[in-house]
């Protein structure tokens, strides 16, 4: 193994025990040294990475952010229509958000006080509903009289919604609890004649976004670092 490639691990494992820590201490509670330990490093191999706490936390949103911007773009190549590829991306996030803890930490540290950043997930995430809606718009499918303002904030305040609820519940990030949203969005988002061709439960493509995502982060061996 070169010494790039342990560096590499080493660092994807600091980002994700990072994330853990944050999860379960909070941002202002957690500590470097809980960081490393979790990594299975010394103190002195994240400061070979990291500057401080504030870059490891920019680390982890800009982790949680790529694997965002990774999903949401194989589900559009997957996809006929931009309707299912928001449908199916919103399936794909809830699923990070319930299994990936970097999904997780980068939503949560977009809103923490004590990191005083910017919310960035989340204005991500607004603008990738957006930019799907407007195309849908463009392609003619999104229903006559629809305010793509309106339609964004509440596909975003719902699926991010879930996400605080599902802190203390899980069944809040459930295919079922997204499905329902669906069920009565649709209706109201898309033309008469694209709505039957649209499935409000997911499509094959979001299962397969995120099982891609994840055997990308395996192949650094995410979890398994070695100290540089």
């Amino acid at each position: 193994m070169t010494k790039q490639v342990r560096a590499a691990r080493t660092r994807q494992a600091l980002i994700r025990s990072a994330a853990i820590v944050f999860e379960q201490h909070g941002y202002g509670q957690a500590r470097l040294a809980l960081i490393s330990s979790g990594a299975g490093v010394s103190t002195g191999a994240l400061h070979f990475h990291f500057e401080n706490k504030a870059a490891v936390g920019q680390a982890v949103v800009a982790e949680a952010s790529h694997a965002l911007r990774e999903v949401s773009g194989s589900i559009r190549r997957r996809t006929d229509t931009a309707l299912q590829a928001l449908v199916d991306t919103s399936h794909a996030l809830v699923d990070l958000l319930g299994r990936d803890p970097v999904t997780r930490a980068g939503f949560r540290l977009s809103y923490d006080g004590d990191r005083g950043g910017e919310p960035g997930l989340p204005e991500q995430w607004r603008g990738c509903v957006g930019e799907l809606l407007d195309e849908a718009a463009a392609g003619g499918t999104l229903a006559e009289g629809v305010s793509r303002t309106d339609a964004t904030a509440a596909t975003v305040a719902a699926t991010t919604g879930f996400e605080v609820l599902g802190r203390y519940d899980p069944k809040w990030l459930s295919t079922r609890t997204l499905t329902g949203f669906w069920l009565l969005l649709l209706p109201r988002l898309a033309d008469p004649e694209t709505l039957p061709l649209l499935d409000p439960s997911g499509t094959a493509a979001a299962t397969e976004a995120v099982a891609a995502g994840r055997a990308e982060r395996e192949s650094y061996g995410v979890g398994t670092a070695a100290p540089i």
